[in-house]
């Protein structure tokens, strides 16, 4: 076993994108000493609480879990963490703010792997906020942590492309290999690291996506529109409504065609998809939808089963 193996690490995230890595790390023989992850949530039909994708990892492989609400309620949790001796604390997508006193508890820190390429994207929503803005890069940001958000010194950063076609999914996909990667480098030489303060400039902020945000305008424009969709694929989708159905479209792209119809009206159905008119004249082609209630569909499937959808009106 390498030496860097014997580290003691904890390990703090909830998401499936933080699960990936927490699977990452046991596979490579690294010993986590401690998860943090948060409370079990209610979730689906029957109200039943969840725990976290993390917890469920962390249960398997029976490492020691913590779950607390909140370290400024429940100063208890942190001394708690404290008596594990921690050499190394490992965050992403946790969910809590960690306050300093557990910030200076492991010997080497705390470092969070945040998706974008810092200082840009800050904040809670870096895939998304990346793809509604039209990015043509994203990547994986190292940092030591401190008392700010996101502000801390780089220890790693690296980038990719964000290819046109992306949904939030394929590029949190992605992003997941790459931070798999890094960590593993990271910890293979955080000894030899130096930490390299953040540039002072092209610094923005990725606020939390708000559900109302997900409601298609079709006076937007098309490409707009299209990076509304692909943003808010997987989570919370984007809705409009159809017949007075509530409908979701989970994916669609952009037609060069211009048209005169009024915004939202379906101005054809073809192998493409079917075509929308939208702001300022142009034209988007939507190729995944569901009705509410039912499942996602392919835009050819759902045409077999939706004759005279021409001239109707999303709203």
């Amino acid at each position: 076993m390498d030496k860097n193996n014997y580290l003691r690490i904890g390990f703090a995230g909830t998401s499936d994108i933080s699960r990936s890595v927490l699977q990452h790390l046991i596979e490579h023989d690294y010993k986590i000493e401690l998860v943090l992850t948060k409370p079990d949530s209610v979730n689906g039909r029957g109200h039943k609480l969840q725990p976290s994708a993390v917890k469920l990892l962390a249960i398997e492989h029976k490492i020691s879990i913590l779950q607390p609400v909140s370290f400024l309620k429940e100063a208890d949790s942190i001394t708690k963490i404290e008596s594990y001796n921690l050499d190394l604390m490992i965050v992403i997508s946790y969910g809590l703010i960690l306050p300093q006193r557990l910030l200076n508890s492991p010997k080497f820190g705390c470092v969070n792997i945040h998706v974008s390429l810092l200082p840009k994207f800050r904040g809670a929503a870096p895939i998304q906020r990346a793809i509604l803005s039209g990015e043509e890069k994203s990547g994986i940001t190292l940092i030591k942590m401190d008392a700010g958000l996101d502000t801390g010194d780089i220890l790693l950063q690296r980038e990719i492309n964000i290819e046109e076609d992306y949904t939030s999914a394929d590029l949190e996909r992605k992003l997941t290999i790459l931070g798999n990667e890094m960590i593993i480098d990271y910890l293979n030489s955080y000894n030899t690291i130096i930490p390299e303060p953040q540039p002072l400039h092209g610094i923005s902020y990725a606020h939390k996506i708000d559900k109302q945000e997900a409601t298609i305008n079709w006076h937007d424009s098309a490409k707009l529109i299209t990076r509304k969709i692909k943003a808010f694929n997987p989570s919370p989708g984007c809705k409009t409504t159809l017949d007075n159905n509530s409908i979701k479209i989970w994916n669609a792209i952009l037609i060069d065609n211009k048209c005169n119809d009024e915004c939202g009206v379906i101005i054809d159905v073809s192998s493409r998809g079917i075509l929308v008119s939208c702001g300022g004249g142009t034209i988007l082609a939507i190729t995944e939808i569901q009705e509410a209630g039912k499942n996602r569909l392919n835009h050819d499937k759902y045409i077999l089963g939706h004759s005279n959808l021409k001239y109707k009106r999303f709203v």
